[in-house]
């Protein structure tokens, strides 16, 4: 390996030292792109332009607008006690079959998931609001673990995914074709849980014992609860798919109607939307911190040339493209258990879209990848984070904890291998948007 090469690798050796020290995200890659770009202009009045040109650059873009809009949507179903009632009528209608409270709580996480948009936040509350629950009722720790882990994952596929609208920015990809695309992977993901669960059951019945019917006229009222938060992931689903509002006017027309359900439904009081503005702003900062920290480190890339490398690389191997794309699923899996999804993306995306382009693979099926990908290592030992999260807030042990989530991950797999079987899967819904 030449000098050259060699001073090509110092950026991202600081990158990974600072990653592991704890160093935040954000300016662990806003020191590494101004340390490769020293070392490949030496000049610091390009450093100094740089600087000020990315940073506002990076953020002053229409687009970004959807992600503050998404997060206050979510943030204002939350306030209102969502999780709460999403559980509850998953208990209320499925409870008393085989398995039932795991399976039910496992789509009311994704649910609660796809209302929050991170996946930390929804571990974290359906930890309070399920395990006490499921633990009550008889079910194992194992079990109740696992379906939580696994279940806060699929907030990366259903829409509106903040992950989804990331991806879209940073590779200049349609953002609502994005967001359709996801919907039809997350739900075969629950289908996949759910078999899963079944069979689990019927191997070890004492890990899931049957609560007792519930009346209808109970159930009918939980489902009233619901319906709402429901009937706003639809709208945000139909406006898309319909093409009669951009993903920026859907967020903006999801918040809103967020906030009216709330408050019509007596559930959202001032004390709530102000929170709710308030974590809405501090998720928006932290996000947009990561992405001029991105910027200035795809700046470095830009000028170094280390994506045209990698692709002449990869095209000099005359291998199949396949081959090449499984590399890029191990080398996916293995960092996303080590880090969140979104700076995850945004500091490989650069090396590896282009990548993707040239070996003729669809952008759109690449970003449901991506997703797919995130999801298996967020749970996988041995350092899937939300699993850590689980742990912690259950006071279930790790080892447990990743017991769980491993043997549920298996419906992701599925789901991933028919995926690049039937890439149609998550081509089909876009593709038939108008």
């Amino acid at each position: 390996m030449d000098l050259t090469n060699l001073l090509l690798l110092t950026p991202f050796v600081l990158m990974i030292v600072l990653l592991l020290i704890g160093f935040p995200i954000a300016f662990s890659l806003a020191a590494a792109g101004v340390l490769g770009v020293m070392l490949t202009r030496g000049d610091w009045g390009t450093l100094i332009n740089m600087i000020g040109m990315t940073a506002y650059d990076s953020v002053a873009n229409y687009t970004l607008t959807t992600i503050p809009m998404f997060i206050f949507m979510a943030f204002l179903a939350s306030a209102g006690g969502l999780a709460e009632d999403l559980f509850k009528a998953a208990s209320d209608w499925l409870g008393h079959l085989p398995g039932g409270l795991a399976i039910g709580t496992c789509v009311a996480v994704g649910i609660f998931g796809a209302m929050s948009g991170v996946s930390m936040a929804a571990a974290t509350v359906m930890c309070q609001v399920a395990l006490p629950q499921m633990r009550r009722r008889g079910y194992s720790d194992i079990l109740s673990a696992g379906v939580v882990g696994v279940g806060a994952t699929t907030d990366i596929l259903i829409p509106p995914s903040v992950g989804m609208v990331i991806y879209g920015i940073a590779t200049e990809t349609s953002i609502g074709k994005l967001l359709l695309a996801g919907v039809v992977p997350g739900i075969i993901v629950l289908i996949f849980v759910s078999i899963i669960i079944l069979i689990w059951v019927a191997i070890r019945p004492q890990d899931a014992p049957r609560s007792p019917r519930v009346p209808w006229a109970e159930r009918f009222r939980s489902l009233w609860r619901v319906w709402p938060s429901l009937s706003l992931i639809l709208l945000v689903m139909i406006l898309l798919y319909m093409g009669i509002c951009t993903p920026i006017e859907v967020g903006a027309i999801g918040a809103f109607f967020a906030g009216l359900l709330g408050v019509v439904f007596g559930k959202l009081k001032w004390g709530g939307i102000l929170n709710a503005a308030r974590m809405t702003i501090r998720s928006t900062a932290m996000i947009f911190m990561i992405l001029i920290g991105a910027f200035i480190f795809g700046y470095f890339m830009t000028l170094s040339g280390v994506p045209q490398k990698v692709m002449a690389f990869a095209g000099g191997l005359q291998i199949n493209r396949w081959f090449i794309m499984g590399g890029i699923v191990v080398a996916y899996f293995v960092i996303s258990m080590f880090m969140d999804e979104l700076p995850l993306m945004l500091i490989t995306l650069q090396l590896t879209f282009p990548l993707v382009v040239s070996l003729k693979f669809d952008p759109i099926w690449f970003g449901v990848m991506n997703m797919m990908m995130v999801m298996m290592g967020l749970v996988f030992p041995p350092v899937g984070m939300i699993a850590f999260v689980v742990s912690a807030m259950s006071k279930i042990e790790l080892h447990r904890v990743f017991t769980g989530t491993s043997i549920l991950m298996i419906g992701i797999i599925l789901t991933t291998l028919m995926i690049c079987i039937w890439p149609e899967i998550a081509l089909w819904l876009p593709s038939t948007m108008k």
